[in-house]
């Protein structure tokens, strides 16, 4: 164990790494239900469009985090978790499945193509080439642009923050005159977990995350007491394991290559050229979103836990990227969406995770989850949410080290952090910034300073913006 994961290097123990990894996926295993419920009930009104049922879902969802997670944690020793992206996820059922038409094991080749790509990419040492066309000011901004987006996920996901028509979004009504205590119960267990959370990390209390969490859960339950027919309607999962891996079996494992290399019936359906190109944007979509979105939480998480180098740069990178590479090609072959880095990783960071260690036991406890799903449903986000908002109060010291009395470092930099959060999305924050860093420079007399692969990536994401996005 000490051989293969450096835990003394590393100044960690195996207890600490199991903590870590136990509060990582307590961060994560929404993605579970979230996940299923995107792919079965995508319209909220009971139809099952894809076809693939809840049960198949799950387990691909498990599974392919698990084998994300073991190969990060084997190939790049770092405390990093992956899971089917949130985002990717949704572009791949909404637009690729339900906008353009294709069949859900049509899709996944999608998939395949492009974490083929990723992984070629990956090996020739393409995506260290873009990584280096990142320029400092814009890489090290990321990490305050998640934070900030995994705040604001945090808020919304407690019902802190809530949909509002007139401003978008807005904070949600505390007036018990006027709402219903259930209402605003999540809310308040996520701001006194929150608290908590803040308490005992002043306090230097081992695990202030994991018992902020806990802490969250018993109080969520207890307020229970006060909401007639509260127990009376608690969903517990019977969701039975071994149903559920039948139907993964039958329905998603390597269904790209049984069923979704047959593009028969789209092409008959609406023409050769129209296939050609929505394969050729959709494809480049996927690349753009799923290499920026992993480089920036991958820098994110890494600064964060103090795995960069002396230039701020990414330790184990090459590793780093071929583990996602890895992951998500063999996600297609699982039968699921994207398999990405997922920030949350910085949770179990926060609490010590300093290798590879955290990232296998938030690999196995995947697994676990693939038996123990009432006891994972019976985890309400609120108690996570706090987890997410402390987190990304951690991640916005990084804004310290941003000149802002240089525009052409601090524009780019602020576009970077606030793009991320206004529009969900990782990539989309490092594209604003990269555009803001190479007009600003080009017009004050630095534009030698550009590097060829920054004008090639700005030209993608372009192209992306006005032609598919």
């Amino acid at each position: 164990m000490e051989k293969l994961f450096q835990l003394k290097k590393n100044n960690t123990n195996i207890k600490t790494e199991f903590i870590a990894g136990l509060i990582t996926f307590c961060a994560m295993v929404y993605i579970l239900i979230v996940n299923a419920n995107i792919y079965t009930n995508p319209l909220s009104n009971g139809e099952n469009i894809i076809g693939i049922s809840y049960g198949a879902v799950y387990v691909a969802t498990a599974i392919s985090a698990a084998i994300g997670c073991f190969l990060m944690g084997f190939i790049a020793n770092l405390p990093i978790s992956l899971a089917s992206g949130m985002g990717l996820n949704a572009f791949f059922v909404y637009t690729v499945c339900i906008s353009f038409g294709f069949s859900y094991e049509n899709a996944l080749v999608i998939i395949l193509i492009e974490g083929v790509i990723f992984l070629i990419l990956s090996v020739c040492g393409g995506l260290k080439k873009i990584y280096d066309a990142i320029p400092s000011c814009v890489r090290s901004s990321i990490s305050a642009g998640i934070g900030l987006f995994m705040a604001l996920l945090g808020l919304q996901n407690a019902g802190i923050i809530v949909p509002n028509n007139v401003t978008g979004i807005a904070l949600n009504s505390f007036n018990l005159l006027n709402v219903s205590i259930q209402n605003i119960i999540p809310a308040f267990v996520s701001l006194f977990s929150l608290f908590a959370i803040a308490i005992m990390a002043k306090k230097n209390i081992r695990g202030a995350i994991l018992w902020g969490i806990l802490f969250g859960v018993v109080m969520y339950y207890l307020f229970g007491f006060f909401i007639p027919d509260f127990y009376t309607n608690l969903q517990i999962s019977t969701m039975n394991p071994l149903i559920s891996l039948k139907q993964f079996l039958g329905e998603a494992f390597c269904k790209v290559f049984t069923i979704g290399l047959d593009f028969s019936e789209y092409i008959s359906t609406h023409g050769l050229s129209n296939f050609i190109l929505v394969i050729s944007t959709t494809l480049i979509s996927f690349c753009l979103i799923n290499i920026f979105d992993n480089i920036g939480s991958l820098q994110a998480i890494c600064e964060h836990g103090n795995l960069v180098d002396k230039e701020g740069k990414i330790k184990n990178f090459n590793k780093a990227m071929l583990a996602n590479s890895l992951s998500a090609t063999l996600g297609s072959l699982i039968g699921i969406s994207t398999v990405t880095t997922y920030v949350e990783s910085t949770t179990g960071i926060s609490e010590g995770g300093r290798t590879g260690l955290t990232a296998l036991f938030t690999g196995i406890f995947f697994l676990l989850a693939i038996f123990l799903s009432p006891l994972a449903k019976l985890i309400p986000s609120c108690a996570t949410s706090a987890a997410l908002i402390y987190v990304g109060v951690l991640m916005m010291s990084s804004v310290k080290n941003i000149d802002w009395k240089s525009t052409e470092i601090s524009i780019p930099a602020f576009l970077t952090i606030c793009m991320m959060s206004f529009s969900y999305n990782v990539s989309n924050g490092i594209a604003f910034g990269l555009l803001a860093y190479v007009i600003i420079n080009t017009f004050t007399g630095k534009v030698k300073e550009i590097k060829p692969v920054t004008w090639l990536i700005i030209m993608l994401f372009a192209a992306t913006l006005l032609f598919s996005h």
